[in-house]
């Protein structure tokens, strides 16, 4: 019997040099992944990288009858607001893909839309305000520090300990200058404490795996405990060799359930679908504040949602093998 072929759909990276490659170019280690764990199980499959030209990926779709994709799509020539664009081309073809469908990654994608969804039906976040070149609530009414982060990006591109304020007046001398570089950004509380994320996965009744914490003890005590876009992508960085990841066996029970019971809530709420991660922060009272849902976790080898399936025992390629399984279960 001739098997299905198997699209790996992604966008292509920034060039060599662009202030973003590091983190860009992640979406290859992915590809590889995938396409190594597709060849193990012998399953056909092609690379199809997508930098937003709609007519040559359709036609690269039917001449070669792709029946299923992998999608891993990030951005459209490094622009976040477009992530949905790919998954809804394959739903508009009635190709099944993996994650989440395109409304769910553009609703994630946007922190503005995801925080008031959150707080709409009652789940806790940090309180917050957008900052469009002016703040549309003044006086703002919240309490310092906050944290700015860009309205529209993930891979945590544009938060470092320079995105931290500790009060009205260095808010307002350092935001126009992030809003420069990013555009819309959200002012949110920050939350001094712990940070968990929790990966989900399953299709059609999602499983959460593991709480993972991220390790800041080694933190000294003038750095904000964050995981930054260096603590992601920067090698040179100490924050990126002293930030990581742990599934701890003592939090208490009743913390271990609100954190699952939240991020279940979470992934209905949002729509998403096969895999996602929700990241918290918890403050030194235990209360849980929802950061995050992120539709299209890392699928690296070393990223967070992978190590939360290895610790539940699962290895790439059974990880690739369920994402095949899914895909078989439905149309679109």
């Amino acid at each position: 019997m001739i098997k299905s072929l198997i699209g790996i759909l992604y966008n292509e990276p920034a060039p060599l040099g662009h202030p973003l490659w590091e983190s860009s170019k992640d979406v290859l280690d992915q590809v590889v992944a995938i396409e190594t764990a597709l060849q193990e199980l012998s399953r056909p499959c092609i690379r199809i990288p997508f930098a937003g030209d709609i007519k040559k990926l359709l036609n690269l779709l039917e001449r070669k009858s792709v029946t299923m994709a992998f999608n891993l799509c990030e951005s459209v020539n490094e622009n976040p607001r477009l992530i949905g664009h790919p998954a809804a081309v394959l739903e508009l073809l009635g190709i099944p893909f993996s994650g989440s469908p395109a409304l769910s990654l553009m609703l994630t994608t946007d922190k503005l839309l995801s925080k008031q969804l959150l707080k709409a039906n009652g789940v806790n976040t940090p309180e917050f305000a957008l900052y469009d070149g002016f703040f549309y609530d003044e006086p703002l009414a919240l309490r310092f520090p906050v944290i700015a982060k860009p309205r529209f990006e993930d891979a945590s591109i544009g938060i470092d300990q320079e995105s931290i304020f500790t009060d009205n007046h260095s808010l307002r001398q350092g935001v126009e200058e992030l809003y420069n570089l990013h555009g819309s950004l959200i002012i949110e509380e920050f939350i001094s404490g712990r940070e968990f994320n929790l990966s989900i996965f399953g299709y059609p009744e999602p499983k959460v795996f593991k709480a993972a914490e991220i390790d800041f003890s080694e933190f000294p005590s003038e750095l904000y405990q964050i995981v930054g876009y260096r603590a992601k992508w920067d090698p040179t960085a100490f924050e990126y060799h002293h930030s990581p990841r742990r599934f701890p066996d003592n939090l208490s029970n009743l913390l271990a359930a609100d954190l699952h019971k939240t991020a279940l809530c979470c992934y209905k709420l949002f729509q998403l679908r096969d895999y996602g991660r929700i990241d918290f922060r918890v403050d030194q009272y235990n209360n849980v504040y929802v950061l995050e849902a992120n539709a299209n976790p890392c699928l690296s080898p070393d990223a967070g949602f992978t190590a939360a399936a290895y610790n539940e025992g699962l290895s790439f390629t059974a990880i690739t093998a369920e994402f095949i399984k899914f895909l078989e279960m439905r149309t679109v």
